[in-house]
């Protein structure tokens, strides 16, 4: 259940990124149900590319993670934002990243939704 919950929370953080930021669109075929597919889908695909991709680059960015105080969090998220982006539209629909300044505001918005939704189902989780 916490894999389905986790791709959930992406989609609902990654769309409330493009409905706050006119850099960030979801391609899709303009009916709800095909944009909420797109949606779970690219879900999907960010969780995956944050689970296989994500900790390789830290690893090898460690120095510029200490070097920064931690700040380079931010300029991985956007690529890892970007990535998914790019897969998505490999696949012919999904998530549009116009800049990488609108990836690193795009990231930021999804890390801290991606933390109250988290939280608020954990909590969930544990009242029971």
């Amino acid at each position: 259940m916490t894999f389905v919950w986790r791709v959930l929370v992406n989609a609902i953080a990654i769309w409330l990124a493009q409905e706050l930021l006119s850099g960030i669109t979801v391609i899709d075929n303009h009916t709800t149900s095909g944009r909420i597919l797109v949606l779970v889908g690219v879900g999907l695909i960010f969780g995956l590319v944050n689970a296989v991709v994500k900790p390789i680059v830290k690893f090898f960015a460690f120095p510029l993670y200490v070097l920064t105080l931690g700040l380079f969090t931010l300029v991985v998220n956007a690529l890892m934002l970007m990535l998914t982006a790019w897969i998505s539209q490999q696949l012919g629909w999904g998530l549009k990243v116009d800049t990488f300044g609108t990836a690193v505001i795009g990231a930021l918005i999804i890390s801290v939704v991606s933390v109250i939704l988290s939280r608020m189902g954990s909590d969930k989780h544990r009242r029971r």
